[in-house]
């Protein structure tokens, strides 16, 4: 058994707030609780302090050029549809053509999908087998109608790093707007609004050891100004963007961990990639059959997405009941099939249903990659030895619903 089961390796799902980061949210429970909006007592103007220092905190950390680009969300879906359908409605007149990527997240695919029953035109791009996307295909996309290309920094199952400053490049040349959902890549991997010419970003606190339930959307105020239409009326909250009461301890909590990655990434890079590789090495001695999803040389430090030949993803995750990791799977209620950034790379479905995804974070160990190891190389044997002897075991019907990758 390991030394600290179960062992939790689903970090892009979410991580564990950083105790430091508890700590500076503490006192807005129960001391500092006043609403931030309230500017008429003590209670009210040390709430909006505080939100305005963690506005500073993300905006130097993004290399935005103004706190006041920075406005807060309930998370990096909220951020997603307030930029894109914020920019739709408002960029209309100019056109209707927006151009985002096959392996985005849900929350960005489907913003869009809702755009394309409103009347507008949505190019899908394909990526390629490492999961990155060609610029070639993005300037053949572009048309004089586009105003808005949405691909984001870094995929949330395989890890794959997009070419961000090259399309902003290309954006920024023929005046579109591009928007980039950087949740999982944000205090991972190097990040700067103005190097790489992003008008729209996305973010979520609790992807970098901060609380659930708060998020944040740069927009960029000058060279260009952006506007974006409100999702949400009500107060005049975040410049006319937002309304609504702003979570102030988890602005806080948003601030501070951006604070503690600001001087910490570049160790927690080192570390979890070398985990990332120490698994990946012990699994290639251990199992044999095994195909790495995604590109090594473009890939967050942290992820590791690979399948395993003649074995079921899902199985083999409901087997391993004290680690937490990810299937690269979805299912539905009747059957399973592969994930939409999978197909995207176009992986067989064998190796797409035998895929697993590995997030490793900054309390991880070296003793928990060697139990886990060991506990795959046991039960990727035992279900290719069920699978010989019934392969009706393999039903998928019968697995039972699992929860979406985040």
């Amino acid at each position: 058994m390991s030394a600290r089961a179960p062992i939790y390796l689903d970090n892009h799902a979410t991580t564990a707030v950083d105790p430091r980061v508890l700590d500076a949210m503490l006192p807005f429970f129960t001391r500092d609780y006043g609403n931030a909006a309230s500017r008429s007592h003590a209670f009210g103007w040390r709430a909006e302090a505080a939100t305005e220092k963690a506005r500073q905190q993300l905006a130097a950390f993004i290399g935005a050029s103004s706190p006041s680009e920075v406005v807060w969300t309930s998370g990096a879906t909220e951020s997603n549809n307030l930029a894109i359908k914020g920019v739709a409605e408002i960029h209309r007149p100019a056109g209707n053509h927006i151009v985002t990527c096959a392996s985005e997240h849900k929350a960005v695919l489907d913003p869009c999908k809702r755009l394309e029953q409103q009347g507008f035109k949505v190019t899908v791009l394909g990526v390629g087998p490492d999961g990155r996307l060609s610029l070639d295909s993005l300037l053949d996309a572009l048309t004089l109608e586009t105003i808005l290309v949405s691909v984001m920094l870094a995929n949330n199952e395989i890890g794959t790093v997009q070419p961000v400053a090259e399309i902003g490049a290309v954006c920024r040349e023929r005046r579109i707007l591009f928007h980039c959902d950087a949740a999982q890549g944000l205090g991972k991997i190097p990040f700067d609004v103005q190097k790489m010419n992003i008008d729209l970003a996305s973010f979520s606190a609790h992807k970098l050891y901060g609380p659930k339930g708060i998020g944040a959307l740069f927009v960029r105020r000058d060279k260009p100004r952006v506007r974006v239409a409100s999702l949400i009326d009500g107060g005049g909250h975040e410049r006319g963007m937002r309304s609504g009461t702003l979570n102030v301890p988890g602005v806080v909590g948003f601030g501070s961990a951006v604070e503690i990655c600001s001087r910490e990434m570049s160790e927690d890079a080192a570390r979890t990639s070398k985990l990332r590789d120490r698994l990946l090495s012990e699994l290639r001695k251990r199992v044999d059959g095994l195909v790495v999803n995604g590109s090594m040389e473009h890939r967050l430090p942290n992820n590791l997405n690979v399948s395993f030949e003649r074995t079921d993803g899902e199985a083999l995750m409901l087997s391993m009941k004290d680690v937490a990791v990810s299937s690269g799977a979805a299912c539905t209620s009747a059957s399973l099939e592969p994930s939409h950034v999978l197909r995207a790379i176009g992986l067989p479905s064998d190796l797409a249903n035998g895929s697993i995804r590995f997030g490793f974070g900054r309390f991880n160990t070296e003793e928990e990659v060697d139990y886990v190891a060991g506990t795959i190389e046991r039960n990727v044997k035992r279900l290719r030895l069920d699978l010989r002897s019934d392969p009706a075991v393999y039903n998928r019907g019968g697995l039972g619903e699992r929860h979406g990758l985040e």
